[in-house]
Parts: C-alpha cells; sequence; structure tokens
C-alpha cells in the first residue's frame, strides 16, 4: 500500500530585495537587445524579462543594474531637504523599483535552471554583486535622510502612496537609520556576530556524517526500493544517515520499535552542546539587536511587520489552537497507544513510534493505494485540471504562446487573460521537469512585478514555477504523485495571486507582501485538491483519461486529510511555542523549556534521552526565527475562507472573483486583515480550523 506524506515545506520565492530601481534608458536598451537577438521568437508584450543571456552578458547586465541604480540614488539624495516632493524623491525610486526588479530577476533565477554550468556560476556572481549593492543602498543615510523629509511632510498622493512610503522608511529604520552613528555601527557588528554564528550552526549540521548501522532484520517494512539505495559497511551492514531523508524513512517503514528509537534518539542529539551554546550566544545576540532598534525582544523586532503585529496575539492564537484540539489529540494518541500494545506488547508508546503507527492506521482505516491513484494522475490531465479550475474560479484564460523564447525545449510559456474581457493580465513560465543542474525543489518565483509606471501604464506580472516531475523512460509527461499534485495546486495558487496583484508599486505588488499573508492563497487553492468535483476534473486512468478517480476513493482521500492531523499540529506548536518563547525572553534554560513543553503539548510523552531543542527545531535557529507560527497562521485563515465561501460549492465563481477583486488585487495596498475581513465581512477566525480537524475523526 502506497502512503503520501501531508504538508510539507513549499518554497514561495519573491527574489532580491525591491528596494532600488534601474533607470529607464537601461530598459530601453534591454528591450531593443532583446528584440534583436531573439527575432525569430515572439515577443512577450509588457515583459521585461530576459531570458538566455550568456555567462558574460548576466555579469554585464548585473553591473549596468549597480551603476544605474547609483545614478538614480546618488540623484535623489542630491535633492536639498526644503526641496523634496513626491515627484523628485518618491516618484523616480518607485518607477525605477518597477523597471529594475525584471531585470534583477534575469540576472538571478539563470541559476536556478539553466542547462549551462558557467551561467549558473554567473547568475551566483550576479546574485552576490547585487544583494551586496543592495545592502549598501539600504543603509545609505542621505538618502534615508531625503525619504523621511518627505515624509514629514505628509503631502501622500493617495493612500497607497502613503503606504509604500512608510514601508520605505520602515526598512531604513529596520536598519538602524534613524539611530546614531555610534549605535548602527554595534548593529552591523551584532548583524555580522549573527551571521556568523548561523553559518556556524548550519556548518556543523552538514558536517555531521555520523550513521548508524543495521542488518535486513533491524530494518524491516522499510521500502526494498529504500534499501537497495543504502550504502553498507566492510561487515555488511546497512548504513543509516542522520539526514532527514533516511530518518523520516525509518520512522515512517520501519517495524522494529528499537530500531526508530535508535534512529530517532540519534537524529535528536546532532552536534550536541555545540549547537545548544550557539543557539543560546544567537538568541542573546538577537535580543541586543532588537533593543537597539527600540524593541523590548526580538520576537517584537520579528513580528511588527507581520500580520500578527505582536509576540502576545501570536502566543493566543498558538494556545487557543491547542486547547481547542487537546481533546482530539488525546483520542488519537489513545488509537496509537492501543494499536502498539497489540502489535508490540507492554513497551511504552514513545514519541519516536507517532509517524510509524500513524500510517499502519490509516493503512488500516483507509481503502487508499497511492500507487494506484498515481495511475490516474497523468500530468497533461491535471495541468489542464488546474486550468479549468482557476478559470472558473478566478476567471482567468490561460493560452499557451508557442515559440516565445525558453532555456529548456520543456519549458512552456502562457499569457494569462482575463476570461470576460480578454484583457491580458500577465505572464506564466512553466519549468515542470526534472534534470541535472536544475534547483531541486517546487516553488514559484515573481520575475516581473505589477507597478503603475510614471507614462500612466500599469507594467503586467510575470511568474515562473518551477517543479522536479518525472518524464516516463521514452521521455513522455510522466504520472504524479498525489503529493505532487497538492504542492502543484499550491505553487498555482502563488501563481494567481501574483498574476491578479494590481499594486502601484513593485515593491508592495505579488509576492511582496506581508510574510504572514503570503502563503494564504497558495493554502486555500490545496483545498480543491480534496474535493470529489476537482478530483475528476485533474484525474484520467493513463490508459484511458475518460475514467476519471472513482467516487470512494475521492471520499476516502479527503478523510486521510485530518487523520491524525490534531496530533501532528500538536508537535508544530510545540516548536512554534519554543521559537516564541526564547525570542521572548532573557536567560532562559532552554534544555528545561523544550522539556517542560513537551509533555505539556504532547500530552505527558516523554523526550528521549540525549535530545537537544537546538537539533529538534532547526528552523528556530535560521529562516524562520521567532516566526515558525506563520506557516500555521495562513492555514487557519486559507480554512477560513474556503469554509465559509466555497465549502457548499467549489465552483462557486462569484466569490472567486470577489477573492480575486478584494484580496488579491489589492494586498499589499491595504493590510491583510483589512482586506481579508473586507471579503469576509468579518474578521477571520480559526473556528473554521478547528472543526475541519474533527469532522473525520476514526
Amino acid at each position: 500500500m502506497g502512503k503520501e506524506k501531508k504538508g510539507g515545506s513549499l518554497l514561495a520565492f519573491t527574489g532580491a530585495a525591491a528596494v532600488l530601481a534601474i533607470a529607464s534608458n537601461l530598459v530601453i536598451t534591454a528591450i531593443k537587445y532583446q528584440k534583436e537577438k531573439n527575432a525569430k521568437k515572439k515577443d512577450l508584450a509588457g515583459s521585461k524579462v530576459r531570458v538566455n543571456l550568456s555567462a558574460s552578458e548576466i555579469l554585464k547586465l548585473a553591473d549596468q543594474i549597480i551603476a544605474n541604480s547609483n545614478k538614480v540614488h546618488n540623484s535623489v539624495a542630491s535633492v536639498p531637504l526644503d526641496k523634496v516632493t513626491y515627484a523628485n524623491v518618491i516618484s523616480p525610486l518607485a518607477e525605477l523599483q518597477a523597471q529594475q526588479f525584471p531585470l534583477i530577476q534575469s540576472c538571478v533565477f539563470p541559476k536556478l535552471v539553466s542547462t549551462q554550468e558557467d551561467v549558473r556560476k554567473a547568475s551566483a556572481e550576479a546574485e552576490r554583486r547585487i544583494d551586496a549593492h543592495l545592502d549598501v543602498c539600504s543603509k545609505r543615510e542621505d538618502v534615508y535622510l531625503v525619504i523621511k523629509a518627505f515624509a514629514v511632510r505628509r503631502e501622500w498622493m493617495n493612500a497607497e502612496a502613503k503606504r509604500f512610503v512608510q514601508i520605505l522608511v520602515r526598512d531604513f529604520e529596520r536598519n538602524g537609520l534613524n539611530l546614531t552613528a555610534s549605535k548602527r555601527e554595534e548593529l552591523q557588528r551584532l548583524r555580522a556576530q549573527i551571521d556568523e554564528l548561523s553559518f556556524k550552526y548550519i556548518q556543523n549540521l552538514n558536517d555531521d556524517s555520523r550513521f548508524l548501522l543495521f542488518n535486513e532484520e533491524e530494518l524491516a517494512g522499510l521500502p526494498p526500493e529504500f534499501l537497495k539505495g543504502l550504502d553498507k559497511s566492510e561487515n555488511g551492514k546497512l548504513k543509516i544517515s542522520l539526514r532527514s531523508h533516511h530518518v523520516a524513512a525509518v520512522l515512517e517503514f520501519c517495524k522494529v520499535g528499537t530500531t526508530r528509537r535508535m534512529v530517532s534518539g540519534a537524529y535528536g542529539n546532532r552536534c550536541g552542546e555545540i549547537n545548544v551554546s550557539i543557539l543560546e550566544s544567537l538568541v542573546q545576540q538577537r535580543h541586543k539587536y532588537a533593543r537597539l532598534l527600540g524593541y523590548s525582544c526580538y520576537a517584537e523586532y520579528a513580528i511588527d511587520v507581520r500580520m500578527a503585529k505582536t509576540p502576545k496575539k501570536v502566543f493566543e492564537f498558538l494556545k487557543e489552537i491547542s486547547t481547542s484540539l487537546t481533546d482530539l489529540a488525546m483520542k488519537e494518541l489513545d488509537i496509537l497507544k492501543d494499536l502498539k500494545k497489540k502489535e508490540e506488547g507492554e513497551i511504552p508508546f514513545g514519541i519516536q513510534d507517532l509517524l510509524y503507527y500513524v500510517k499502519r492506521v490509516e493503512e488500516l482505516g483507509y481503502d487508499l493505494d497511492f500507487g494506484e491513484i498515481k495511475q490516474y494522475l497523468p500530468i497533461s490531465v491535471v495541468l489542464s485540471g488546474i486550468f479549468k479550475i482557476v478559470q472558473d474560479l478566478f476567471g482567468l484564460r490561460f493560452e499557451e504562446i508557442v515559440g516565445a523564447d525558453v532555456w529548456h525545449c520543456d519549458v512552456r510559456v502562457f499569457s494569462v487573460l482575463d476570461l470576460g474581457s480578454s484583457e491580458l493580465l500577465g505572464y506564466c513560465y512553466l519549468d515542470l521537469f526534472s534534470r541535472e543542474g536544475k534547483y531541486g525543489h517546487t516553488c514559484v518565483l515573481a520575475l516581473q512585478n505589477s507597478a503603475l509606471t510614471i507614462s500612466g501604464a500599469q507594467q503586467i506580472p510575470v511568474a515562473l514555477l518551477i517543479s522536479q516531475c518525472q518524464k516516463d523512460a521514452d521521455g513522455s509527461s510522466g504520472l504524479l504523485r498525489f503529493s505532487e499534485v497538492v504542492s502543484l495546486f499550491h505553487e498555482f495558487g502563488h501563481v494567481v495571486q501574483q498574476i491578479c496583484n494590481r499594486a502601484s508599486f513593485a515593491r508592495i505588488s505579488g509576492l511582496c507582501v506581508d510574510p504572514d499573508f503570503v502563503e494564504i492563497p497558495a493554502q486555500l487553492l490545496e483545498n480543491w485538491c480534496y474535493e470529489s468535483y476537482s478530483l475528476k476534473l485533474i484525474s484520467g486512468f493513463h490508459q484511458d483519461i475518460t475514467k476519471p478517480i472513482k467516487d470512494d476513493i475521492c471520499k476516502s482521500i479527503k478523510r486521510w486529510r485530518t487523520s491524525f492531523s490534531a496530533l501532528k499540529l500538536k508537535q508544530d506548536i510545540l516548536c512554534c511555542l519554543f521559537d516564541q518563547i526564547i525570542h521572548s525572553a532573557d536567560n532562559i534554560d532552554i534544555q528545561e523549556l523544550f522539556k517542560h513543553l513537551h509533555s505539556m503539548e504532547m500530552l505527558g510523552l516523554p523526550i528521549l534521552e540525549g535530545t537537544n531543542p537546538a537539533s529538534y527545531f532547526p528552523s528556530t535557529v535560521i529562516g524562520y526565527e521567532a516566526a515558525c507560527y506563520s506557516r500555521i497562521w495562513s492555514e487557519v485563515f486559507a480554512a477560513d475562507i474556503f469554509t465559509s465561501k466555497f465549502c457548499n460549492d467549489v465552483s462557486n465563481q462569484h466569490a472567486g472573483m470577489q477573492f480575486r477583486n478584494k484580496v488579491l488585487a489589492p494586498a499589499g495596498v491595504k493590510g491583510p486583515i483589512e482586506v481579508l475581513s473586507d471579503f469576509l465581512g468579518r474578521e477571520p477566525s480559526i473556528q473554521a480550523y478547528v472543526e475541519n480537524k474533527v469532522k473525520y475523526v476514526l
């Protein structure tokens, strides 16, 4: 019986920092060059994105971006403080930002997709140069003082321009530009220390090459293809590394309890006291950094620019969800304990048993074979279904552009049109198939953002969806695992979000929005993967696509989605609470805090001896520090939207168009709570999220 993982993190790229811009003469040169070079290729009207640049062209363009950016910023900085106006300060920066973003992305995205190693290296070098330049410009006091002088006058052109200017000021001040010179120096020293500690932490985990040795009997239950891929020691035993893909496989499939315990214990103790010490130092330095900027703690600094706004709000949010699901989690845990007792006797149930026995209960309780379901999910049928769903919901028509310039023959380009008026809304590149040298994850990149140019024209968005689908042996499009289908729906949510946004400023457009908000549209679209109506639209048996997935399988998939979700969510909340607490207070004994939270959130399940939180929760150290809650946050609001507007009619175009016009189009222009409340007719709630968890209890 096949088994699919639920959840997982998906990347949604927004590109290089959008604080700067490039002069219009460079844009004109770029467009003329593109037309000459690709005379036989179809132009994408309105797109400034350049594809198939050589290594030398990428580096040359990067240097031009930097040179022209310096000219513009020098010009803005030269405006006398008593002469500042919207026209000579804000408008040039906004225009330049809109023009620069697609050119920066033209330099940067080849490192992820190019088939040529020299191009990928040049792209990485271009990104390094541009990022270094952006960092310098984000600390330019002369530019900050001019923008601040305009902001003080409060001579806003409109509400959106006011928001844009306030964000410009905020970004400078979060870099310490409103501090004294000595405090700015201290801030930069702390930043360097934080970066160094973060690098050491990651390096320690990457350098941990330890492994455990087992014979085949001790790994009973693991798939044969997994065992065949393992290295062997001199005595013939199989090596299980402490990398996440090995550990996850053992904890989910291995029938032998002692093996699961050994692997889980070793994984939870990676880098031992070294990384715990680094975590403690990192937290101290982060608090100092935040306090220099006027915040009471690092969590306050991190959340201030997010939808949640305050650590207090995050704590309340997490505790409310945790409390609401405690009874269900207890029932789920009792089911798992009973099954382990039947299969392994009186050996106590431990945290290391969670994944395995969840899988076992699902095998016994659901008639689902994901290997069989895969036979009904040809890539071409799934894509056709997604286009149909997006068209029906949001009024978007995807039309393929044959003959457009692309970097690989597998890449497809689509114009995205309004279904009613046929107005061109944007473009979407699909680069779906795995190949050597390509970025190894699924994500969406914004290549060009919506913006209102100085001429009054609306710049249209451009998106790129990257995935890792596999082709058949004969080179034809293959079949998708169900988890890959969910990933595609998620990423198409980001594509729709990017294409439908109509902000006037590239800095607050598309995917460059509140990080607590950016995942909500993608999480929302995932819901259609579990509805019978849409499952039939995206499925068809590969030998006869007129035969979709059967009704009983559709119903089982929907029930399976929420199986043991309360207990799994408790684990996530444990991580989020740990993250919030260490970044909200001083002198925390993180080992004792971890033990206390583990017992409280995991319903008395003990932690394995030797487990350290620095290994257990790496995301609290780097990447999502003080923001681990954000994924749950977006899931909660997406559940509220779906239940309130689409649950009884998943093809409700009226609600879909309202979502497009009231949420996606103005996102970034207005605050996230404001746009969601306008759409829902009330403030968002956790009620639907909790109710969905308890709806399909075994």
